[in-house]
């Protein structure tokens, strides 16, 4: 269910609460949410999925993405949430998509190349290039 982006970094679509103790025995120390509340009425709530992962000892942070598009500061805040976390970290959204998508340009923002940021994203099984202008954008300073 979990898709290895890098090392440290794994792509879900919406998890349960099952998917936290998969998520410890990978050794994540932090669960991105990356879905807005309410979005579909089969989702997992994200406060049940955030107390289920803090009683697991998993940190926990929501950005949520709607399909409008990324934002300065949903690019900011997940660059934060992968930079500061002391292990793998694990993001999900409805498919795993959006939260790749952040990805990428969190890590474009951090000056990746976008043709590594693009061949991981693949690897994983996600695809970026409705988003590379803005990674090649990011990357270079934009």
């Amino acid at each position: 269910m979990f898709r290895q982006i890098t090392e440290t970094v794994f792509a879900s679509p919406q998890i349960g609460t099952a998917a936290i103790a998969e998520a410890k025995a990978l050794g994540i120390v932090r669960i991105v949410n990356n879905r807005p509340e309410g979005e579909s009425d089969d989702q997992v709530p994200g406060e049940v999925i955030e107390a289920e992962a803090r009683a697991a000892g998993i940190d926990y942070v929501a950005i949520p993405v709607g399909h409008g598009g990324f934002s300065q500061a949903q690019v900011d805040a997940m660059a934060e949430a992968l930079d500061s976390a002391q292990g793998p970290v694990l993001a999900y959204c409805r498919s795993g998509t959006r939260s790749t998508l952040l990805w990428a340009l969190a890590r474009a923002k951090a000056g990746d190349n976008p043709s590594v940021i693009a061949s991981k994203a693949a690897a994983a099984g996600y695809d970026v290039s409705p988003i590379r202008q803005l990674i090649d954008m990011f990357a270079a300073g934009g």
